[in-house]
């Protein structure tokens, strides 16, 4: 287990399209067990392997402030969706950066877990806008494409000043 280096926006490997996992083996659990361990240090609730530089279909997730309730997601794809909710969210590849983004207010979706098993979900909240915040970067898309043109060149314009005063302390 190992803690990976996660992509900062505007990296462009972040806008790579995932490839699905044709075999869960030992190669993608020791993935998921990296993947956790890089969410759980930065902290936050949702990973996508996208994020570590990694172009396959997984996604890990826990919500839970006591990390009790993992979540693994390869493959995930929505079959159905409805509502719409819009809400406040972040991201780890846009460190320090909030913003409304519009929302199904619920999905359905169908993955693999960590042992190869197929499995369907139908659920709405956080989860369900956690779902598609994750298999948005694993399409190479980010939550700022959601928002205006100006506050993306704002983000960006931020993000490369922090960068450049990072590279020379």
């Amino acid at each position: 287990m190992a803690i990976r280096d996660i992509l900062s926006y505007p990296d462009p490997r972040l806008r790579t399209v995932a490839k699905p996992v044709n075999t869960v083996d030992d190669v993608i659990r020791g993935l998921v067990d990296d993947m956790f361990d890089t969410m759980y240090e930065a902290p936050g609730i949702g990973l996508a392997a996208t994020q570590i530089d990694v172009h396959q279909r997984v996604v890990v997730m826990d919500l839970t402030e006591d990390r009790s309730e993992p979540q693994v997601f390869i493959n995930p794809e929505i079959l159905d969706s409805g509502g719409s909710c819009k809400g406040q969210e972040g991201c780890l590849s846009i460190p320090g950066y909030y913003d409304d983004v519009p929302r199904a207010e619920w999905v359905h979706v169908r993955a693999v877990d960590q042992h190869g098993r197929t499995f369907e979900l139908e659920t709405d909240g956080l989860l369900a806008v956690c779902i598609q915040h994750e298999i948005d970067h694993l399409d190479g898309k980010l939550f700022i494409d959601y928002l205006s043109e100006l506050k993306r060149k704002r983000v960006r314009k931020k993000l490369e000043k922090q960068a450049r005063h990072a590279s020379t302390a």
